[in-house]
């Protein structure tokens, strides 16, 4: 009874604290047509502590919704564009020598911002994304011998694109576990592509507005991480990973020529985190399944690896994800 008190208690809070999501998406919807799933990520990785890459053609607005996102929020942006002949110095810092004083002294790069888009990721040479790694991962970058802690909230989102792949170098299975969400854009559809063309040709382009204050994401974070999953939709978590590496025990035995590798435990930890964040966005207190499934595609799309067989056959991560959540749901 007390358990039972408790979840309705934290629904109330839940539901008074979120209020502040529906202002962000509607003022991020005066400037981006359409793209609800991409913003609805981006939004869901910040209040859990995610980083998302994104896969999708030029000019799908993927800059200017990270930039929008930015603003509504009031906090830092950079957009660093990756290239071939980028240097690790390039993007975290280096120590500058100052001849008055005759000391070296940290000069801080682009990363010390708040949210960073990192375009064309994979057009970097491994020790950038080394780099990158470490701020992604610990939240923190080393210039010297001196250990800086990034601004909070951090969040990078990556870009990719599917069509070029000349030049460039393939992100690690290490690095691209670290990332919370792989989110696929793709083209608006007609009606949306005629509102783009109207706002965008227009005499006076439109500005996202100051809504809310950084500190208000990290409040939120808080709450996140407080809200109710039973013990039954934690199992369900884990049995939709386990899955991945044995879908055999799973009685999934089709899967079984398919999957080469499967989901790390951080899919599990990330899912959990991120099915919390999907709930608050729906003001309620406690988890459910629909929110580890409405989350779990863009979890696992990228921790699979498929076998040449699923390859050959043309089957996909999202294909396996469907048999997936023919699981029984608690």
């Amino acid at each position: 009874m007390a358990e039972q008190t408790d979840v309705l208690a934290l629904n109330e809070r839940v539901a008074a604290e979120a209020a502040f999501v529906e202002q962000i998406r509607d003022e991020v919807g005066r400037v981006i047509v359409g793209q609800d799933h991409l913003v609805e990520r981006l939004i869901i990785a910040l209040l859990a502590d995610g980083h998302v890459l994104l896969e999708g053609v030029p000019g799908l607005a993927k800059t200017l919704a990270v930039r929008t996102l930015a603003q509504v929020i009031n906090t830092g942006f950079q957009r660093l564009q990756f290239t071939p002949d980028l240097l690790p110095a390039d993007i975290v810092g280096t120590m500058v020598y100052n001849e008055r004083d005759h000391e070296f002294y940290p000069r801080q790069g682009p990363l010390f911002s708040n949210l960073i888009l990192a375009d064309e990721i994979n057009r970097a040479p491994a020790k950038v994304q080394s780099a990158l790694l470490e701020a992604m991962q610990e939240r923190q970058v080393t210039i010297g011998e001196t250990t800086f802690p990034l601004p909070q909230p951090f969040l990078v989102l990556a870009t990719q694109n599917p069509i070029e792949q000349e030049g460039t170098y393939p992100l690690p299975e290490a690095q691209v576990d670290r990332f919370m969400f792989k989110v696929r854009v793709s083209y608006p559809s007609r009606a949306e592509e005629l509102r783009i063309l109207q706002r965008m040709t227009g005499t006076e382009l439109p500005a996202a507005r100051r809504v809310i204050e950084p500190e208000v994401i990290l409040r939120a974070r808080h709450t996140v991480l407080e809200l109710y999953i039973d013990e039954k939709v934690q199992n369900y978590v884990v049995d939709l990973v386990t899955a991945t590496r044995d879908p055999a025990a799973a009685g999934l035995k089709d899967l079984v020529p398919l999957i080469r590798y499967g989901a790390s435990p951080r899919a599990s930890i990330y899912m959990t985190l991120a099915g919390k964040a999907h709930a608050f966005l729906q003001g309620r207190g406690f988890v459910t399944p629909h929110d580890v499934q409405a989350v779990g595609r863009d979890i696992l799309r990228h921790r699979l690896i498929l076998t040449y067989e699923a390859e050959a056959e043309e089957i996909t991560a999202d294909d396996i994800i469907d048999r997936l959540y023919t699981l029984e749901v608690p």
